[in-house]
């Protein structure tokens, strides 16, 4: 095999002179080419450091690299020390040869510029192609990676995009110059997993035709088991185990490691689904929260006037009810609906029609009956107020005051979602993205809401961390009788948090009921797709095949009203849509 990279005694710090802090240390590693190296680890362990540091993009974050080697070969055939290489010869390199899939596809996208704009920038820099040419292949990375409407999504900003969709953006940026290296920093995070095994397809693909070799940073061990040759174990900087895939996975020797994977929440279709709840049959027990016929449509309008031609069918006659005490999933494809209907409950979007209601629970007639823990914490969290005044914005926003028994209820939520309670007088950059999901989750409950919309609230955790939050929301969900709109792409987390699951694909719901009976028995074809695309364990270097099938677009004429669908009863609460 051809070594691609071979780091030696890589030591990273931030900060200055004698404020200079190690934070990376001594770090070594090879990878060959057509190799994929997966680096585990929590929040805070070096991982993106390291990985940024390869193409000494840390320096842009204030870091430097301290000591050691990142001997790299070109396509020409030379060594490159990338850690003492000159900015010029790093920026032919950057993209060309070495690409990187960021972990937050909002901050890493210009959000005034349209996202085909961004991507022929990629082409015009390192291909030489411009005009019509670069919009062509523009249009063809974004087929690539499987954004239904492709065409007419090239005009559109980053911000009218869902997550995943943008990070599905993200990746077709970074194959644009099939690179030699590739750096995959959670590149799956925002994604379903029927989307997640296209895109290790698509990654798998181009490994078999270039001879790329990746670095995957992942803290899914389920992915790292489908896809990685060698793992190396991160914690506090350091490498504490790293070797051949089967024998870190089943032989780990590390403490940590063997903490790590005791972890991970393992899918079992539906065996080990939540059965601590039960639906009250009393009619007069009212739903926390109660949706019926929610439809959101955007209005596309062209020509030289700006009239409206059409319409995206975001969310088509989305129907259901959340009891106190309940949580019910919403899973489905990135741009299937599910954040556009949390949106909507939330307010955030106006729906073309369809009626919501919520039922603050308890005598505090103060409560705020909905609170939203979104998606992106990099975009979600005020990068100027510090951590007690970032918790103290729901309750002052509700007519609340901050006092002693609020600040001490801060503290109390710190330590619970694993903050430090010290923590009030830091600012959000101070933490790491799996932190700031944490500080969201303490900020939303501040206010005892009685129904928490959950968007993909931990898939930025660790998996002991994700454990922990995850018990936490149990326990306050019976503590507190909460109701909680969870939406999730990941089907491990699903079974263990969900009583019910609604199924969406296309912005309709078509599949809803039982987690157990959904989980373990899936009706509709596109359940079953989701739920033999989940990664597990027990599946070692999986070939992932590329589907070429398209998703079917949401864009309709003016005017235009889709069918209704029947239903299919399979049990006592357990349905399906009837397939055309």
């Amino acid at each position: 095999m051809t070594r691609l990279l071979d780091v030696s005694g890589l030591k990273v710090g931030f900060g200055r002179g004698a404020q200079m802090k190690p934070v990376v240390h001594g770090i070594d590693f090879t990878l060959d080419a057509g190799e994929t190296l997966a680096i585990v680890g929590e929040s805070g362990s070096g991982k993106s450091v390291t990985a940024l540091s390869i193409n000494r993009l840390v320096d842009y974050g204030g870091g430097h690299i301290l000591q050691g080697k990142l001997d790299f070969s070109c396509a020409d055939g030379n060594i490159v020390d990338l850690a003492h290489a000159p900015e010029r010869q790093l920026e032919k390199i950057r993209g060309a040869e070495i690409g990187m899939i960021f972990q937050e596809p909002m901050t890493s996208l210009n959000p005034v510029l349209p996202i085909g704009r961004q991507i022929e920038e990629a082409f015009r820099l390192h291909r030489g192609v411009s005009g019509q040419q670069a919009k062509t292949a523009a249009l063809e990375a974004l087929d690539r990676v499987r954004i239904p409407d492709a065409k007419r999504r090239l005009s559109y900003f980053p911000h009218q995009l869902s997550g995943g969709m943008l990070q599905r953006v993200m990746i077709a940026m970074a194959l644009a110059c099939s690179p030699r290296l590739l750096i995959a920093d959670e590149p799956t995070t925002a994604l379903d997993v029927s989307v997640q095994a296209q895109i290790m397809a698509l990654l798998a693909e181009l490994k078999r035709e270039t001879g790329m070799g990746m670095i995957f940073i992942t803290h899914d061990m389920g992915l790292v088991a489908g896809i990685a040759d060698r793992v190396m174990v991160m914690q506090s900087g350091r490498a504490v185990e790293h070797g051949r895939l089967d024998d870190v996975l089943d032989r780990p020797q590390h403490a940590y490691t063997q903490h790590l994977l005791s972890a991970v929440p393992h899918f079992t279709a539906g065996r080990h689904a939540r059965s601590d709840y039960t639906r009250p049959s009393d009619t007069a027990v009212p739903p926390a929260l109660s949706v019926e016929g929610l439809t959101v449509r955007f209005p596309v309008t062209g020509g030289l006037l700006r009239r409206q031609t059409g319409a995206v069918h975001a969310v088509e006659d989305v129907t259901f009810e959340v009891m106190p005490g309940e949580t019910l999933a919403v899973v489905g494809e990135s741009g299937s609906g599910k954040s556009t209907t949390a949106r909507a409950i939330l307010g955030l979007v106006a729906p073309t029609r369809g009626t919501f209601e919520t039922v603050a629970s308890g005598e505090d007639h103060g409560r705020r009956p909905v609170q939203m823990v979104f998606q992106n914490p990099y975009a979600s969290l005020n990068p100027r107020l510090s951590v007690e005044s970032l918790l103290g914005e729901p309750v002052i926003a509700s007519g609340g005051r901050i006092d002693a028994p609020m600040k001490t209820r801060m503290a109390q939520l710190l330590e619970r979602v694993g903050l430090p309670s010290d923590s009030l007088g830091r600012y959000a950059h101070e933490f790491s993205g799996g932190q700031r999901q944490r500080l969201c989750i303490a900020r939303a409950l501040m206010v005892n809401p009685s129904v928490l919309v959950l968007d993909e609230a931990v898939s930025a955790l660790d998996v002991s961390v994700q454990a922990k939050v995850l018990d936490l929301l149990v326990d306050l969900q019976k503590e507190m009788k909460l109701a909680y709109l969870f939406v999730s792409h990941d089907m491990a987390v699903v079974e263990r948090i969900a009583h019910r699951i609604a199924v969406l694909y296309a912005g309709r719901i078509v599949e809803i009921g039982d987690a157990g009976a959904i989980l373990a028995n899936p009706q509709h074809a596109y359940t079953k797709r989701l739920i033999a695309a989940v990664p597990t364990m027990e599946r070692r270097r999986e070939h992932f095949s590329l589907d070429t099938s398209s998703v079917p677009s949401l864009l309709r004429p003016i005017g235009y009203e889709p069918p209704a669908l029947d239903w299919r009863e399979h049990g006592i609460d357990h349905r399906s849509r009837v397939e055309a």
